[in-house]
C-alpha cells in the first residue's frame, strides 16, 4: 500500500471514530465562561431596564387607612371607628428604642447595614414561588415594608421582582428610621390589629410608647405567624414556638449589643391579655361619639376629614362619672321597667347631661337605653318642653331687671304673690289663668314657697310683671336654644323646646354665678398632619352675680323643703328644680352642687319616635313627675360622681332679697312641713312628695309678717274649669284666654 492509500484509510477510520473530541471542542471552558458572563450581562441589562422602568409607587389604599380613636378624658379608649382597619400610625420616637431593636433583632439583624434587599432570600423565594411552594420568608425589613406599604401580598414572580427593585430604591431614598417606622406601622399582628399602636392595645392594653422590651419582643415574634402565635388561642405547639422565637429575639438583641446578658436574664415571658371584643357603638358609646362628631363639625373637622382616618379625639367625658351615670339610670329606672310586658314602660326614654360648671366640660352623658336600639340621643334631642325647669329663669329675669309687682313691690324671694289656682293674670294683653297642680290654692305665698311648690299662678303673674320679652332675653342669654318661642305668659311654664344638654348649660351658668357656661364634649382632635384644640367658649357675665346667686338660694329651698326633696342629702349642698310637661310627656330634674351640674329627663316616646306620649304609669308608679325617677337618678348619680359626697358649699356672696321670711304661725301657713327632710330616700310614688301633693286645705290669705305687700289681688272673674287631663299638664289655650291644667 502506498502512502496515498494509507492516508485514505486513516481518513476512513477517522470518520468512523467517536466525535467526543468535537464536543469537547464545542463546550470548552472558554465558551462556557463566555456564555455565563453573557447571561449575567443580559440579566444585568434586563434588571437595569427593570430598575429604570419600575418607579416607587404611591402607597396602597390599605397601608394608609387608619381607624379614628375616641378617648375618655383620662386617655383610655372609648371607641375606634373606620372602614375595617384597626390602625393608628405613630411616629418612631413614640416607640421605645429597645422595642425598635426587638423588631430588628427578630426580623433582620443586618437592617441598619444592608442595602434593603436579601438576594439569597429573594432568590429562594422566587424559586419556591415558581415551583408552586407558595410565598416564603427571607425578606428584609425594607422588603416587607415595601410589600405592605406599596404592593400587595400576592405570591407572584412579578410582585417579587417589583419588591426587589422598589426596595433598592426605597433604601436609597428613605432613612432607615422611616423604613422601620413604616414597617411596624403597616404590619399585621393578629386580633384585627394593624400597626404597633393597635397591637399594643390589643395584646397589653397600653399605648406603644408604654411597651417594655419583653412585650416588644413578643409583638415582634408574632409577625412570623400572628394567628399561630397568639398565646390565648395558640396550640401547645404554637405556644412552644412563640416562646422559642421570643427567646431567639432576645438572644439576637444581646448579640447586637442592644441588651446586656443580665438584662435578658431578668426578663420574663410577657403573657398577653385575653382578647377583648371589638369596641363598637353599642350602649352609650354611640351617643358619646355622635355628640363629639357634632362638635367636630363646628370645629372644622368634617365627615370627609374623619373618613380619611388617623384621628385621635379626646373627649371631656370622665370615665368614672360616665359609668356612675349609666349605673344610676340602670338602678333607679331601667331595673324597674318592664319594656316587654308594659306598654307604658316600652315608651320611656331617659336622657341626661352632666357638666362641670366651672369649665363647661361634659363629664357624663346618657343618650338612651342603647345606641344600637335607639339612635336618637335623649341627651341632645330638642323636641320636648323643659316645663317648670324654666321658672327659675323667670325669677332670674325679674331680679336682673329689678322688676316690680303690680303694686310696686320689688320682686325677690320674700315677695308675696297670690297663689290661687286658675287666677287670671293682671296687666297682660293675653289672658292667662293657669291651674296649679291638683288645682291647689296657696293664697298669699312667698316667691320662695312658690318656687318650692312650683306654683303656676305665681310665676304666670311674675312673667307678666317682668314682661315675656324681657324674660326671653334673659333665657336666651343663659342658654335656652329656642329663639322662636312666643312672648306670651304661658312661656313661664316652659312651653319652648330644649334638651338636657341645653338646660345643663343654663343651670351651670346659674351655678357659676351668672358667667356663661357652654357645654362642650371635645377636648382635642389630633392627627399626624393637623391638631385641633377645642375652641374655648366665651365666659362673659350674662346676668349679675347677685341675680344668679339669689336664684341659687331659692333653688336650695326646693331641695330642702320642696319638690326636689329626693335630692336632699347631708352629703352635699344642692339646688334644683323639677318639671313635668303637658300630659306628663316629659319629666325633668335640673340641679347642681358647687362642683357639678346635671339635668335628667324622661320622655314618653311612641310610634317609633314620631309622637310624644304620656309617662303616666311608668313602672306602675302612677303619675310621672320630675320629683320621681329623674330626681332619684340625679341624687344617686351625684352622690357617686362626688365620691360619696362633698363638703363644698355654695359661695352666695351677693344674694339680694334672698332672705326667706321666718315661717309664720301654723294658722297662717299651709299644712306642709317647711322643715327640710333629712331622709334622702324619696317615696316610690312621685305624687307623694311634699311639693307634688300640697295640702288639701287652702292656706290662709294672710301674708307672712315679714313679707312685702301682696302682689296683685285677683279681680272678680268667672272660674275656668280645667281642660280634660290629669291635673299636671301644660296649659291649653281657651277662648277668652283661660287655660286648663298646668305643669309643676
Amino acid at each position: 500500500m502506498g502512502r496515498a492509500d494509507a492516508r485514505r484509510a486513516q481518513a476512513r477510520e477517522s470518520r468512523r471514530a467517536p466525535k467526543s473530541g468535537g464536543i469537547r471542542r464545542l463546550f470548552t471552558w472558554k465558551k462556557l465562561l463566555g456564555t455565563f458572563f453573557g447571561i449575567v450581562l443580559l440579566g444585568m441589562g434586563a434588571f437595569g431596564a427593570l430598575y429604570v422602568y419600575v418607579d416607587v409607587p404611591a402607597a396602597n389604599a390599605m397601608a394608609e387607612r387608619q381607624s379614628n380613636v375616641y378617648k375618655y378624658s383620662d386617655g383610655s379608649v372609648l371607641a375606634r371607628t373606620g372602614k375595617g382597619v384597626n390602625r393608628q400610625i405613630v411616629d418612631l420616637d413614640e416607640v421605645p428604642e429597645k422595642v425598635q431593636h426587638a423588631f430588628v433583632a427578630a426580623e433582620n439583624k443586618s437592617f441598619y447595614k444592608d442595602q434593603g434587599v436579601d438576594l439569597k432570600g429573594t432568590t429562594r423565594a422566587l424559586l419556591n414561588t415558581v415551583s408552586g411552594k407558595g410565598k416564603q420568608g427571607g425578606s428584609t425589613i425594607t422588603q416587607q415594608y415595601v410589600k405592605n406599604f406599596y404592593l400587595t401580598q400576592d405570591p407572584t414572580v412579578s410582585r417579587k421582582l417589583k419588591e426587589l427593585v422598589i426596595s433598592l430604591k426605597v433604601d436609597q431614598q428613605e432613612s432607615k428610621e422611616k423604613i422601620l417606622a413604616g414597617y411596624i406601622n403597616t404590619a399585621y399582628y393578629g386580633r384585627g390589629a394593624s400597626g404597633i399602636q393597635a397591637a399594643a392595645q390589643a395584646y397589653y392594653g397600653v399605648d406603644a410608647k408604654d411597651l417594655n422590651v419583653s412585650q416588644g419582643a413578643y409583638l415582634a415574634s408574632l409577625l412570623q405567624a400572628p394567628s399561630q402565635y397568639d398565646w390565648n388561642t395558640a396550640t401547645d405547639t404554637g405556644k412552644k414556638l412563640v416562646k422559642e422565637r421570643w427567646a431567639y429575639t432576645l438572644r439576637n438583641m444581646v448579640e447586637m449589643k442592644w441588651l446586656t446578658e443580665s438584662e435578658k436574664a431578668g426578663l420574663e415571658f410577657p403573657y398577653p391579655d385575653k382578647p377583648k371584643p371589638a369596641q363598637g357603638m353599642e350602649g352609650q358609646t354611640g351617643y358619646l361619639v355622635e355628640a363629639a362628631n357634632k362638635e367636630l363639625e363646628k370645629q372644622g373637622v368634617s365627615a370627609e376629614d374623619r373618613e380619611a382616618g388617623g384621628w385621635t379625639f379626646t373627649l371631656t367625658v370622665d370615665k368614672k362619672r360616665q359609668k356612675a351615670l349609666e349605673k344610676s339610670v340602670d338602678d333607679q329606672l331601667e331595673s324597674k321597667l318592664d319594656r316587654e310586658g308594659n306598654k307604658v314602660d316600652a315608651t320611656v326614654q331617659a336622657g341626661a347631661t352632666s357638666v362641670d360648671p366651672k369649665t363647661g366640660k361634659v363629664v357624663a352623658l346618657y343618650g338612651g337605653e342603647d345606641y344600637i336600639k335607639h339612635y336618637i340621643s335623649n341627651a341632645t334631642r330638642q323636641d320636648y318642653q323643659p316645663a317648670s325647669t324654666f321658672k327659675p329663669l323667670v325669677l332670674a329675669s325679674a331680679l336682673e331687671n329689678e322688676s316690680k309687682t303690680q303694686d310696686g313691690s320689688l320682686i325677690g324671694l320674700n315677695t308675696v304673690y297670690d297663689g290661687t289656682s286658675k287666677r287670671p293674670v293682671v296687666g297682660s294683653d293675653t289672658p292667662f289663668a293657669p291651674q296649679n297642680q291638683d288645682d291647689q290654692n296657696y293664697g298669699q305665698v312667698s316667691v320662695q314657697k312658690a318656687l318650692n311648690s312650683s306654683v303656676n299662678s305665681v310665676f304666670a303673674q311674675m312673667i307678666v310683671d317682668v314682661t315675656p320679652a324681657a324674660v326671653k332675653e334673659t333665657a336666651l342669654a343663659l342658654g335656652v336654644p329656642d329663639k322662636n318661642f312666643p312672648e306670651r305668659p304661658a312661656v313661664t311654664l316652659g312651653t319652648m323646646n330644649a334638651s338636657t344638654w341645653d338646660m345643663a348649660g343654663v343651670y351651670a351658668t346659674l351655678d357659676n354665678h351668672g358667667r356663661k357656661v357652654t357645654p362642650h364634649i371635645l377636648q382635642s382632635a389630633e392627627h399626624r398632619d393637623r391638631t385641633v384644640n377645642a375652641e374655648k367658649p366665651k365666659r362673659e357675665q350674662v346676668i349679675s352675680r347677685a341675680s344668679a346667686d339669689t336664684v341659687t338660694k331659692g333653688l336650695t329651698g326646693v331641695v330642702d323643703a320642696g319638690s326636689g326633696g329626693a335630692a336632699n342629702s347631708p352629703a352635699y349642698d344642692a339646688a334644683a328644680k323639677t318639671g313635668t310637661s303637658e300630659d306628663n310627656k316629659s319629666a325633668w330634674f335640673a340641679g347642681y352642687t358647687p362642683e357639678l351640674t346635671t339635668v335628667v329627663a324622661l320622655f314618653g316616646e311612641g310610634d317609633g319616635g314620631r309622637k310624644q306620649v304620656s309617662l303616666t304609669g311608668t313602672a306602675n308608679s302612677g303619675r310621672a313627675s320630675g320629683s320621681g325617677f329623674p330626681a332619684r337618678i340625679w341624687a344617686d348619680y351625684t352622690l357617686g360622681a362626688l365620691g360619696g359626697g362633698s363638703d363644698k358649699t355654695f359661695d352666695l356672696q351677693d344674694v339680694e332679697r334672698g332672705e326667706v321670711p321666718a315661717p309664720p304661725t301654723p294658722s297662717d301657713t299651709p299644712s306642709e312641713d317647711p322643715t327640710p327632710s333629712k331622709d334622702p330616700t324619696p317615696s316610690d310614688t312621685p305624687s307623694e312628695t311634699p311639693s307634688e301633693t300640697p295640702s288639701e286645705t287652702p292656706p290662709s290669705s294672710t301674708p307672712p309678717p315679714s313679707s312685702s305687700p301682696p302682689a296683685t289681688t285677683p279681680p272678680t272673674s268667672p272660674e275656668f274649669p280645667p281642660l280634660p287631663g290629669d291635673g299636671d299638664g301644660q296649659p291649653g289655650e281657651r277662648p277668652g284666654g283661660g287655660n286648663g291644667v298646668a305643669p309643676q
